[in-house]
């Protein structure tokens, strides 16, 4: 790729629509959680679980997507999840039971997985030229922000007119139906089958062994955490805890007249600041330091998340905090992901950012199950959100020691 490339290919808006719909969809979850308490009894962990084993299903299927496309091509493996994620929308439509929906969310986790960052960020990253591709997988990152932007809106309206079971459809129907822009995603052709055989074993022995690849690991933790226990819970912990919103007032006029609204209103703010956040660290990552720019963001959520927690919940907070860290949100992805294309190259980028992610979802399990168990014993959400705090202090701390710098003893693509 020459340097002048342009930035939006047919490879980035594929990428990028597919993003956004596939997480359009899965910010909706957490609006889920009281319309399907109520309806059949349950205590909130049970359908917490659901969602905090989705979660762990994509963290797992993520690493094996990126192998999978790799080895099958991009497109096949995307259509693959995006077959798992309706399969499994449709299946938890029909489902009556907390274990089922226990069962079909690894088949939404998995669904995610094929549509979700580590393949798509892979392909986007090879396509790319070396001065778009920090901005590229910024742009695709923050695509998941679009998503997050209308899906929550269109979700509670959806809500509003039909039953839970026939949204799941709606959702099914969607994943389906983005696949017809997959035609267009062409990316360069990867290396050969034998040559992936050869040298996939080799460099992830060499990236096990490396210490920044272990902190790059145990750092992302916080960022799955804190993200998937405001995705899956912050809706219901807006509906329940917020203070009141005044009648005639601005948020009133907006429409916005229940605190369930405004929770999912929330989701979208943060959403909306995310887009911003994102593109801002795609741009900063091309000038300076990946692994300080990483501490400063953790740092960030940090100091936010306990300044929230410490003050009374008024919309006005809601708002204050949504804004404030959703700027912050998904700023890791594309810096993450950079960095271990930087230290590791591009060839098994989908491979290697794929078992970091893993760690990424690890603590969205955490933080998803986590909500839910403390809920229920303590009636509110205040442990796991110091939980949330502490991890984020110690990604600050762990992404400092990261040399980054290209491993030594690599071939290149």
């Amino acid at each position: 790729m020459s340097e002048r490339a342009p930035l939006f290919t047919p490879v980035l808006i594929v990428g990028l629509v597919i993003i956004m719909v596939s997480f359009a969809i899965r910010s909706t979850f957490g609006l889920f959680q009281i319309p399907i308490a109520e309806e059949f009894g349950w205590l909130r962990a049970e359908f917490s679980l659901a969602i905090a084993i989705q979660n762990l299903a994509w963290g797992i299927g993520q690493p094996l997507f990126g192998a999978l496309a790799e080895k099958i091509g991009d497109r096949r493996a995307i259509v693959l999840g995006a077959v798992f994620y309706a399969l499994g929308l449709v299946l938890s439509a029909n489902a009556v039971s907390p274990l089922e929906h226990q069962l079909y969310a690894w088949l939404l986790g998995f669904g995610i997985a094929g549509t979700g960052f580590g393949v798509i960020l892979a392909v986007v990253g090879r396509a790319a030229s070396d001065e778009n591709r920090s901005m590229s997988l910024a742009i695709v990152s923050a695509a998941g922000s679009g998503g997050q932007i209308f899906g929550p809106p269109v979700a509670e309206w959806l809500l509003s007119v039909m039953p839970w079971q026939s949204v799941f459809i709606v959702f099914a129907v969607a994943i389906m139906a983005v696949m017809l822009t997959l035609p267009m995603m062409r990316a360069p052709a990867m290396a050969s089958r034998s040559e992936l055989d050869e040298s996939l074993g080799e460099i992830l022995v060499k990236a096990f062994k490396d210490p920044s690849y272990t902190f790059i690991y145990l750092g992302f933790f916080s960022c799955g955490y804190q993200i998937a226990f405001i995705t899956a819970h912050f809706p219901a912990f807006v509906t329940e805890l917020c203070g009141p919103i005044l009648p005639g007032g601005m948020l009133d006029n907006m429409g916005i007249s229940t605190t369930s609204a405004l929770g999912a209103v929330a989701i979208s703010l943060i959403g909306i600041a995310n887009i911003g956040g994102t593109l801002m660290a795609g741009w900063l990552g091309k000038r300076y330091s990946k692994k300080y720019l990483l501490a400063g963001i953790y740092t960030g959520r940090t100091i936010v998340a306990a300044l929230f927690i410490m003050f009374p919940i008024t919309p006005e907070s809601v708002i204050l905090f949504s804004v404030a860290m959703g700027a912050l949100w998904l700023a890791t992805i594309p810096l993450t992901s950079g960095l271990v294309a930087h230290i590791y190259g591009l060839r098994y980028m989908g491979t290697l950012y794929g078992i970091v992610f893993l760690s990424h979802q690890l603590g969205s399990f955490l933080g998803v199950w986590l909500g839910g168990r403390m809920y229920d014993i303590y009636g509110d959400y205040t442990v796991v959100w110091w939980i949330g705090v502490a991890v984020g202090a110690f990604s600050a701390i762990i992404h400092l020691p990261i040399r980054e710098r290209r491993l030594e003893g690599l071939r290149t693509a």
